[in-house]
């Protein structure tokens, strides 16, 4: 049996899935591990920790699998890793894509003029979000590394890189263009690392690895004692886009993971937003590298997750489903969620998340509902910016561990007053990497995969369930937090 393995390292946990030619998953393993928190606004992740999650998820996959024919590697994007080039140890933990750090910097480079050069050649807002503020903070920070930097000795990579050269013991020092699109240093138009916003964050082009297409071949790595190229190597985000099929024009899918994203194909030519979305490269398959439109939501599941383990209202997520009112009614209450900051259309990165509008008889359910209508409202904000921008929705899929809340889905239906797509696994983004290393590895095609999921589920729109006045309402409780925040 051909089977594909892929590595989804994410946020908060490892997951390594097996998948036969049909894409059903044969085994999967699945390893949490810890953000660090120094300051307020700073998020970490231990590399020795990272590593070690991967590890303990590929082994026993590996052990369970007789044959691999191929395996991809789908990663959180932005989070920065600089390591020594002759020992492989990193110099400082990960930054985090989540990390705000380098808000200071970022508006220091904006009113220096540098904004317009960086969004016309990357597609990206001067935002700490992006990975070339870190490295330069990590340069700047950790002794002697804008030295060694100088003289060659220190390496940068996103995740995907980190673990190539990891797993191959130094030997592979590679990303791919969907990745490479989300440091503010790769040329979207020329596809390079660009000298001129080399020079804007003074990074040394020595610590930047090849760029190569998502179903490359990225090398050959050994593992318990099984032999194995590498055909898939590609952003979680563009992953989740290659797993829902979104091969043409139009087509959306949203994940929604610990921060909700939402990534629409725009083809082949570039259509620059003016609206606060990112342009950025869909995928790298096949010859075809089409562009797509991003919006950034920063938090998403971490909404979940602290009304769980701070707020204690339920002991387990999928329990949220109990304290959600199935019309949206959140009986007046609103809430921002700016934990760490906003991202898409409003990219605010100083404002903290609050509730407005909470009484003596607020309960339980209306803050719960009242936070997940403020994750539909940006999803909300960020369709109506891609209107604004030119792109009609063709169709909406969306997967993460909330589409497996039904009364979320069907509220999001009503909301945008569109179909939602939920397909059979929820999994998107290792589906993704495993079709990308299928197709580099030629077991199937894109014609082949643009036939769709068979057993998806489909949400249709109610008619009435909007309450437009309480989104109106929550808009202008966001428009005063960010005049407060400014």
């Amino acid at each position: 049996m051909a089977l594909l393995i892929a590595i989804d390292q994410g946020t908060t946990s490892t997951r390594t899935v097996a998948f036969d030619r049909e894409l059903n998953v044969i085994h999967s393993e699945q390893k949490e591990y810890s953000l660090i928190y120094p300051k307020d606004g700073w998020v970490e992740i231990e590399p020795n920790e990272l590593i070690a999650s991967v590890y303990e998820t590929l082994d026993p996959v590996l052990d369970a699998c007789k044959d691999v024919t191929a395996l991809g590697i789908t990663n959180q994007r932005e989070t920065t890793l600089v390591w020594d080039a002759s020992t492989g140890k990193p110099i400082y933990n990960a930054i985090v894509w989540q990390d705000r750090r380098t808000a200071k910097k970022c508006l220091s480079l904006k009113n220096d003029g540098h904004e317009e050069i960086i969004k016309n050649k990357t597609g990206l807002l001067l935002d700490p979000y992006f990975s070339a503020t870190k490295i330069q903070w990590i340069l700047d920070n950790v002794s002697g590394a804008k030295q060694k930097a100088n003289n060659g000795e220190l390496r940068f990579g996103t995740v995907d890189t980190y673990l190539l050269w990891q797993l191959s013991g130094g030997k592979i020092y590679k990303t791919d263009v969907t990745n490479a699109s989300r440091t503010s240093l790769f040329n979207i138009h020329s596809r390079v690392w660009d000298q001129e916003l080399l020079d804007i964050f003074n990074i040394p082009s020595t610590m930047l690895p090849d760029v190569y297409p998502s179903d490359a071949d990225f090398g050959e790595i050994t593992r318990k004692n099984k032999k194995f190229n590498i055909s898939g190597l590609i952003g979680d985000q563009q992953s989740a886009l290659v797993g829902q099929r979104c091969f043409e024009l139009g087509q959306m899918k949203a994940t929604f993971g610990t921060g909700c994203f939402l990534m629409v194909n725009t083809g082949d030519e570039y259509h620059p937003s003016t609206s606060g979305l990112l342009n950025t490269i869909g995928y790298g398959i096949s010859d075809d590298t089409p562009f797509a439109l991003e919006g950034s939501i920063f938090s998403a599941g971490t909404i979940i997750q602290w009304l769980r383990d701070e707020m204690k209202f339920f002991s387990d997520s999928a329990k949220s489903i109990n304290f959600l009112n199935s019309t949206g009614d959140s009986r007046g209450v609103s809430f921002i969620p700016g934990f760490t900051g906003v991202g898409a259309p409003h990219w605010n990165s100083e404002i903290r998340a609050a509730f407005y509008g909470i009484t003596r008889d607020t309960s339980q359910q209306d803050i719960t509902t009242a936070a997940f209508n403020a994750l539909i409202y940006q999803v909300i904000d960020i369709r109506d910016a891609l209107k604004k921008d030119g792109i009609e929705i063709k169709n909406l899929s969306i997967d993460g561990g909330m589409a497996s809340n039904s009364m979320f889905c069907q509220l999001l239906s009503d909301y945008l007053y569109q179909e939602v797509i939920v397909p059979s696994s929820l999994e998107s983004t290792a589906v993704g990497a495993a079709i990308t290393a299928g197709l580099g590895a030629n077991l199937f095609s894109i014609d082949e995969l643009k036939r769709g999921d068979k057993n998806s589920t489909t949400y249709k729109p109610r008619q009435g369930i909007l309450d437009s006045e309480d989104l109106s309402k929550w808009r202008k409780f966001l428009s005063v937090l960010m005049d407060a925040y400014n």
